[in-house]
């Protein structure tokens, strides 16, 4: 289907979200240039996709700009263009804010911000070019809405500065036909957030519905504002009412 397909490039496709959102847009019939930290898992990705004809990938730090500019120039040069940016690649400390170290501080400023940053610049370049397109950041609810269960003031520093900057870049963008909007996820189950069944009860009590989610509760998300023609700059809470207030 390669060129005359939609082209999607995903960061951190290899497994959980990222992986489900890049199943979910192969299934469509596009074509998805995935990212992953390594090549391993990226061909482990790849063999579960099994879409060889529609899916590309490219290894490397999502944090490092020279990843970003070989993911648009792969995915130009197989596909001949990008049409949807999926900023997914992210990770998530909860602790005290004493607690943090050195080492927390910069894994999340190179992953949730610089990792962020460089995809979303080449995206802006290139699809400002072609007066079409759309970034989807995948941030945190709990950026929204902190929660006193959950101390978390790194993902909230920085993917509260993603939810903003979402609003920012869609205005920035919005003269060039480019779309940028933000799915917001609470407790999804996915490797990210461990042994979901010692921490059940728990993880359940983050949301008044009593539940967590899944994956393709982000996924259907993140196809919804793919789809959606006359949205830009929102953020979309999927977190079960978590950022609805107090309960």
């Amino acid at each position: 289907m390669s060129s005359q397909a939609k082209t999607v490039i995903v960061t951190g496709a290899s497994s959980g979200i990222g992986f489900a959102i890049a199943q979910a847009y192969l299934a469509r019939g596009y074509n998805v240039v995935g990212n992953a930290r390594t090549e391993a898992r990226l061909q482990a990705a790849a063999a579960q996709l099994g879409n060889p004809a529609n899916f590309a990938g490219v290894a490397g730090d999502i944090a490092d700009p020279a990843t970003s500019k070989a993911l648009f120039e792969r995915a130009i040069e197989r596909f001949g263009q990008v049409d949807i940016l999926v900023n997914n690649a992210g990770i998530f400390i909860a602790k005290p804010v004493a607690d943090y170290t050195q080492d927390d501080v910069d894994a999340i400023i190179a992953t949730n911000l610089k990792g962020f940053f460089y995809p979303s610049q080449r995206a802006a370049e290139h699809m400002a070019a072609r007066k079409q397109g759309q970034i989807i950041n995948i941030t945190a609810s709990v950026a929204m809405q902190p929660n006193l269960k959950v101390p978390a003031l790194l993902p909230v520093l920085i993917k509260g500065g993603l939810n903003q900057a979402t609003r920012a870049l869609a205005l920035e963008l919005a003269a060039a036909n480019v779309k940028v909007n933000s799915v917001a996820p609470g407790i999804i189950e996915t490797p990210l957030h461990g042994d979901y069944e010692g921490a059940r009860a728990f993880l359940n009590s983050l949301a008044p519905t009593g539940t967590t989610g899944a994956t393709q509760d982000v996924v259907d998300a993140v196809l919804y504002l793919s789809d959606a023609g006359f949205t830009t700059g929102v953020v979309l809470p999927v977190d079960g009412g978590a950022t609805t207030g107090v309960w």
